[in-house]
């Protein structure tokens, strides 16, 4: 009960601090889609750039988060950005690559050769064929790696409450600091809350956008 008197008590905070959390995801994870997906598509054509880059963004993710931000201050404090919003961005960004870049590569690779030749034989270039026909079919399982990159990071901006980020990571940094059970374990629920909540919904998005037909390979993907 006193957990959750304290969660009523500090409501309009903790949605001011879920609604930061949404933002510097999202902003994060955005950008990360924007780079991976062409990043993805583009490793296609060279098996030995796609380990090489592949391998690269597999090293980041294994960079514990904390250490990562703490190797961001410095390099980031020349333009004046050493803490708060940047390197909290970026470091997402960062963590985002790899299921994002993954998940395309593989869909791209995976298209139906058939269909690549019967899009071929009416007279689709290149770039058509990549917008018109693979770039659709790969959609669902390019949207599972965000969705994958999304969730996890939900979790890892949440220590980015330590460089003065924000979101609800606030509750869990204060709550240690302070001692204040409440507190940390509000911050932590609400993390796993807001995690569970956007991939219902980004499952959702996901089985929209999947083909008939495809239903069970986006699912498992």
């Amino acid at each position: 009960m006193e957990l959750i008197q304290y969660a009523l008590d500090n409501l309009g905070l903790l949605l001011d601090r879920t609604i930061e959390h949404i933002a510097l995801v999202g902003v994060a994870v955005g950008l990360a889609t924007l780079t991976g997906v062409p990043i993805g598509i583009a490793i296609t054509k060279n098996e030995r750039l796609a380990k090489a880059v592949l391998y690269v963004a597999s090293i980041i993710v294994t960079i514990p988060s904390i250490a990562l931000f703490g190797i961001m201050i410095p390099i980031l404090s020349i333009i004046g950005h050493g803490i708060g919003y940047v390197p909290a961005v970026i470091a997402v960004l960062l963590y985002s690559q790899l299921p994002i870049i993954r998940n395309t590569y593989t869909a791209i690779n995976n298209v139906d050769p058939a269909l690549r030749e019967a899009a071929r034989g009416i007279g689709m270039s290149q770039n058509q064929r990549l917008r018109q026909v693979e770039i659709p079919l790969a959609i669902p399982i390019i949207m599972a790696g965000v969705r994958t990159a999304v969730v996890l990071n939900i979790g890892v901006m949440a220590i980015a409450a330590y460089i003065g980020a924000g979101g609800l990571g606030t509750f869990i940094s204060r709550g240690i600091s302070q001692s204040d059970p409440r507190q940390l374990i509000v911050g932590a629920v609400a993390v796993s809350l807001l995690a569970i909540i956007v991939d219902y919904s980004l499952l959702a998005l996901q089985k929209r956008l999947t083909p008939r037909g495809m239903e069970r390979a986006a699912t498992t993907a």
